[in-house]
């Protein structure tokens, strides 16, 4: 590794504090290096950290911390301030099994002043934060939050200015404003960014006032309150329109260069003095300072593999070129493309992920029957509902973890009317290294048990085609969770079948024992039947592609059979698949013994799938243990 004279001598933001202002630039240079070196080797979150570099340090710089506190909305963005908070030596263990965590979070560090991983949550939290200083009598504290301008498209971010405005409490504001979330923002909100930014009418007077007025504020202390209102006049008069930011309670600075430490760290000296809630409009570049990830920014917001620094080229663990099958995204998307050339009707809705779901695959031939609604879940539901009640058949593709965001829509504007609403769940069950955040393991507990929805759950890649091919046909609530990753199954683009819905099916033959599966964690079962068959075990597995209607009629058949059943899934025990099978088999008078696999009753941690797979006791391996203790009893 490459030696770094600055960073090499900072641990904590004690010993930033020793810097001179005129040194920063040059730490902020080496950090950059740093981080683009440490995640060429290990894979993570890479953008987004990269477009923080200095107002990272400036804010450590200023702020006394972890006394004042800073939030980093979602936590993308977190990594140069776990370098500078005493995890320097610890980040080439990022995202991975017992490595440090992948965002913000309170048991991993003081610094951390708040855990976090979904968007949009950052300004409630710090204004919580600040309200309990004001009555703890801290008033000295300063809280601090950093949110993207693609997370201030999420309802709960305005819901928290609405009312940090009539707080007044001493909260600071950022907005780090790139244009961009994961994918290009857009919105309303976005073009009024961008108003303010590309004014150059307004950037020159604005400057110009804040130049000649600057310089006597030290003798006039009245002088920046003055200039406070003449910025809202410019405002007023170039932009012909009110600030939002002022018109709902805040100080509203900006937009400022994001990439000019020196000036940032004065820009923020400065606003410590200011008492009340605040916003800095600041203006970075996603990427910034490696030249790929400026060029690609979509592309390189995370990266899930090696890299060359020099090319770009993605490599996988051995240092050559990484192969890869087809992922359940690109299923999905491929098929979403081929259904909506088929029907018209078909649209697609997603809250800022076309990419990461890969529905900018339909985007690109029918950009008129796609909307990314921002990051906005429980909007994009409802507004999926509203289609459907037109007669539109919307798919609406939000990650497991963040469906969670809109279960009241779900119920709601979507179940209750019997609105045929296609939920599509990506990322459901353990999805890795993003941690427990961004586990989907909720899932089936949430949904099987509301009226009207079809809950399904394909095998493998054309189970999920057809799945999605049936729900365009059946015109009522239907859900369908998938998981991350690739498939096994390389002979996937065959002709649509319509599936029974409600039906499982036998995949394997076998006695006395009855391994019962959803998803594509019956896989694993495959793997383990595979070791039991060389000691002459031979266990019959059955996949249960609906969740909801059960088919109740192939489980009668396997209770009447079998006097040992395991189920497995890849979710909650705690009200899923297993709990759905055990209560079904108590209602109808079973005394068959029943063995439930799947994640248990805590949050899981990062790391690799087939590791979480191992720590929560359902891969193959775990599998065939409980498959021979039963033999051996």
């Amino acid at each position: 590794m490459n030696s770094y004279p600055l960073l090499d001598k900072i641990n904590y933001p004690s010993d930033l504090k020793k810097l001179k202002k005129e040194q920063l630039g040059e730490l902020c240079s080496e950090l950059r290096k740093f981080v683009i070196e440490v995640i060429s080797q290990h894979p993570g979150h890479f953008a987004a950290a990269l477009g923080v570099v200095e107002l990272t340090v400036a804010l450590h710089y200023v702020y006394n911390t972890p006394y004042d506190q800073i939030i980093f909305d979602v936590g993308h963005q977190a990594y140069i301030h776990k370098i500078l908070t005493g995890r320097k030596k610890m980040f080439d263990t990022l995202r991975t099994f017992h490595g440090l965590s992948p965002f913000p979070n309170r048991d991993e560090s003081p610094y951390d002043a708040f855990t976090v991983g979904h968007a949009s949550t950052s300004i409630s939290s710090a204004l919580g934060l600040a309200v309990a200083s004001k009555l703890l009598k801290q008033e000295d504290r300063h809280v601090i939050s950093v949110i993207g301008d693609g997370a201030m498209t999420g309802g709960m971010a305005f819901e928290g200015l609405n009312n940090a405005g009539i707080q007044k409490s001493n909260l600071l504001v950022i907005l780090n404003d790139n244009h961009i979330a994961i994918d290009p923002n857009r919105g309303a909100l976005n073009d009024y960014l961008l108003d303010i930014t590309t004014s150059k009418t307004y950037n020159r007077v604005r400057n110009d006032a804040w130049n000649i007025l600057g310089k006597f504020n030290r003798l006039v202390p009245s002088t920046r309150d003055f200039l406070v209102k003449v910025e809202k006049g410019i405002k007023y008069v170039v932009m012909k329109r009110s600030n939002l930011f002022s018109g709902l309670g805040f100080r509203y600075f900006g937009p400022v260069d994001g990439h000019d430490v020196v000036h940032l760290a004065e820009v923020l000296s400065e606003m410590k003095n200011i008492k009340g809630p605040k916003l800095l409009h600041i203006n970075t570049v996603k990427g910034k300072g490696y030249k790929f990830a400026e060029e690609n920014q979509t592309a390189w917001h995370a990266t899930s593999s090696a890299f060359n620094i020099e090319t770009g080229e993605v490599l996988d663990n051995g240092g050559n070129k990484k192969k890869s099958g087809e992922k359940f995204q690109i299923v999905f998307g491929k098929t979403l493309l081929e259904l909506a050339e088929k029907n018209s009707n078909i649209v697609g809705v997603t809250p800022a992920m076309p990419s990461g779901c890969s529905m900018n695959i339909m985007a690109e031939k029918f950009p008129n029957r796609v909307f990314d609604v921002g990051i906005a879940e429980e909007h994009a539901v409802t507004f999926s509902a509203g289609m459907a009640a037109q007669g539109l058949i919307p798919f609406c593709n939000i990650y497991s973890t963040f469906m969670q965001r809109s279960y009241d829509q779900i119920i709601h504007d979507v179940c209750l009317p019997k609105l045929p609403v296609i939920l599509c769940l990506d990322r459901a069950g353990l999805v890795g290294a993003d941690g427990a955040t961004h586990q989907g393991a909720f899932d089936i507990s949430y949904l099987r048990h509301i009226p009207n929805l079809i809950v399904s759950a394909p095998f493998d890649e054309n189970d999920l085609r057809n799945l999605m091919y049936t729900a365009m046909l059946t015109k009522k609530p239907f859900s369908i969770r998938y998981p991350r990753g690739c498939g096994h199954n390389p002979l996937w683009q065959k002709p649509f079948e319509e599936i029974q819905i409600g039906k499982g099916r036998q995949l394997s033959e076998g006695e006395d024992i009855a391994i019962l599966s959803t998803g594509a964690i019956g896989y694993e079962v495959i793997c383990a039947l595979e070791i039991l068959k060389q000691e002459n075990i031979f266990p019959a597995h059955f996949d249960m592609m609906f969740l909801k209607p059960l088919d109740t009629e192939l489980l009668d058949k396997i209770f009447q059979k079998y006097s040992f059943v395991v189920t497995v899934e890849d979710n909650a025990l705690q009200g899923g698949f297993g709990s759905l099978i055990a209560e079904y088999a108590v209602d109808n008078y079973y005394n068959t013994k029943i063995k439930r696999l799947g994640i248990p009753d805590k949050f899981i941690e990062h790391g690799t799938q087939q590791d979480l797979y191992k720590l929560c006791g359902y891969d193959s391996n775990a599998i065939v243990k409980v498959i021979k203790d039963y033999v051996k009893k």
